[in-house]
């Protein structure tokens, strides 16, 4: 097992999320950043579509190993210690019974992912350990003295990456278009720098700027996805991450390409961001 000593402003058990129950209202959630999650989950050797981690939100979590665990931090790059000795990133960390583990405050990026050989033993909902902060599905929000179990290791950990960890910070979030996109009256209105809302979480992220031009009216409910770009009468858009709602009544002008849903995870409130249209997915 683990104990958690300092869950930092937000940690979550995360996994690879459950897919397929939108016609019930249940978003997929799982992981923001899931290049991320999956380059930890194979650095210990765990399997990335079925084991869960533990996602940090902008750092200060410490944990205390009750056993010998293997364990690897990736995303967003944060001062890491075990025992006041400061360690690697984005590589195998291997921890003896009683050590602690504790994150800093990463300069730049949000959410870091800390993944342990053999995954997190949380109970599973509807097939997944992740937590859904707009359903409230799954583990709650960890805390401290929380102790989560760890599923049997693999015999050794994963392969070396094949190339170097990036460091968050890319702010320039590719657009395809949407269902709506004929509703902007300039389609390069929104192709332009904004900046990220205090208002945003993994439900959805709010981009503040000059308010966009659109068709009067709204439209019937209709099906969400992640990375989908909602317009509101503000004129202000909303991007959706893995917690969003499965439906909504605005019109959805673009849809991020799926490498630039993990670039939103890593956008912080009060950052700029620049959005631009591709025709490459």
């Amino acid at each position: 097992m683990i104990e958690v000593l300092r869950p930092g402003p937000l940690a979550l058990v995360m996994d690879a999320g459950r897919p397929g129950y939108a016609a019930v209202g249940v978003s997929p959630s799982g992981a923001f950043d899931r290049a991320a999650f999956r380059r930890g989950a194979r650095l210990v050797g765990n399997d990335p579509g079925r084991q869960a981690g533990i996602e940090i939100t902008l750092g200060g979590f410490a944990f205390r190993a009750l056993a010998g665990w293997r364990v690897a931090l990736t995303g967003t790059v944060c001062p890491v210690t075990v025992d006041g000795h400061r360690v690697g990133w984005d590589a195998v960390i291997d921890l003896d019974p009683g050590q602690i583990l504790a994150l800093g405050t990463p300069e730049i990026g949000l959410r870091s992912y800390l993944s342990v050989a053999g995954g997190l033993d949380a109970e599973p909902v509807l097939g997944s350990r992740s937590t859904d902060l707009l359903s409230g599905l799954g583990p709650a929000p960890l805390k401290a003295g929380d102790l989560l179990g760890v599923g049997v290791p693999p015999r050794s950990a994963g392969p070396p990456p094949a190339r170097p960890w990036v460091p968050a910070g890319d702010d320039v979030l590719d657009l395809l278009p949407g269902p709506q996109t004929g509703w902007l009256a300039d389609v390069e209105a929104l192709a332009t720098t904004w900046t990220v809302s205090p208002n945003s979480n993994r439900v959805g992220v709010r981009l503040d700027g000059t308010p966009i031009v659109r068709r009067a009216g709204e439209i019937p409910s209709q099906p969400l996805v992640r990375g989908a770009v909602q317009l509101p009468v503000s004129g202000q858009p909303v991007v959706f991450g893995p917690d969003h709602p499965t439906t909504g009544g605005y019109p959805v002008v673009a849809v991020l390409t799926d490498e630039s849903c993990d670039r939103l995870a890593q956008l912080r409130p009060g950052q700029p961001c620049r959005l631009r249209w591709t025709t490459r997915s």
